[in-house]
């Protein structure tokens, strides 16, 4: 009896521990009817709180619209950066939706849905500016950098001579002020800004063509319900709701490439 016994506990703990080896996260989110999303919701323009206090913002939009297609809700986790990847790795969400870039040290740990941005270094100049209409026309020009950014390197590498600022603001007021020749920036933070504050007194005249790429960002081993964020993704993009939602916050379609 004892041995017996001892048989129908082995069997129940195997079943048991494969029953946990084959969790299925798709089936969960489709059975629950919701899928768990990670976010900042202090990181403006794609996710943050509005004048209302709710949680909105690029990525919001965009996995909102995924999640409405798989015909599950979503239930956003705000979470700061620091934490966000140990929020996945416990299973807290079921995915990240804030601007995580695709780089080779987080492919090795992490799946990552189709991109949804792209985004590259660009060349700001005052609108009446007609000598400086790339990278190489840098040389020997004043450009207002966060001194410790890539984009400050960028400048550098170019040949431009850096004058320091904090950030985006303080690089466009020196060149509406004529103390600096051009910025290095983001090219997201740049449209977001034009967005924003319908500046006419700056534009872009030159764009790296390497460009970053962002996506969703899941544990290993969720290939099915990466494989239904990419169907609706290629879905959204198809139909042209991607390209909307992306020129609602940018003015631009920043969905692709």
């Amino acid at each position: 009896m004892k041995k017996l016994a001892l048989w129908v506990l082995m069997i129940g703990l195997i079943a048991v521990l494969t029953a946990c080896g084959s969790r299925n996260l798709y089936d969960e989110v489709m059975e629950k009817g919701v899928l768990t999303v990670g976010t900042e919701g202090t990181y403006a323009p794609f996710t943050f709180h509005n004048d209302q206090g709710e949680l909105t913002g690029y990525d919001v939009e965009v996995i909102k619209e995924v999640a409405n297609r798989m015909g599950v809700k979503v239930e956003f986790m705000e979470t700061q950066w620091d934490s966000m990847f140990a929020g996945l790795n416990s299973e807290r969400f079921d995915l990240i939706a804030n601007q995580v870039g695709i780089n080779e040290d987080r492919l090795e740990n992490y799946d990552f849905s189709n991109p949804y941005t792209y985004s590259a270094a660009v060349v700001v100049v005052p609108k009446e500016t007609d000598d400086i209409n790339s990278f190489e026309d840098l040389k020997g020009k004043k450009s207002a950098q966060s001194l410790t950014s890539n984009f400050g390197a960028i400048a550098k590498e170019n040949g431009a001579e850096l004058v320091g600022v904090e950030g985006l603001a303080q690089s466009i007021e020196l060149l509406k002020q004529g103390r600096a020749d051009v910025t290095v920036n983001d090219k997201l933070a740049v449209l977001d800004y034009l967005n924003q504050e319908g500046d006419k007194s700056i534009k872009i005249v030159a764009e790296e063509g390497d460009a970053s790429e962002t996506a969703f960002a899941f544990n290993k081993g969720n290939e099915k319900l990466v494989e239904a964020v990419n169907e609706q993704l290629k879905a959204m993009r198809e139909d042209g709701t991607l390209a909307k939602i992306a020129k609602d916050w940018f003015g631009e379609d920043v969905s692709s490439k």
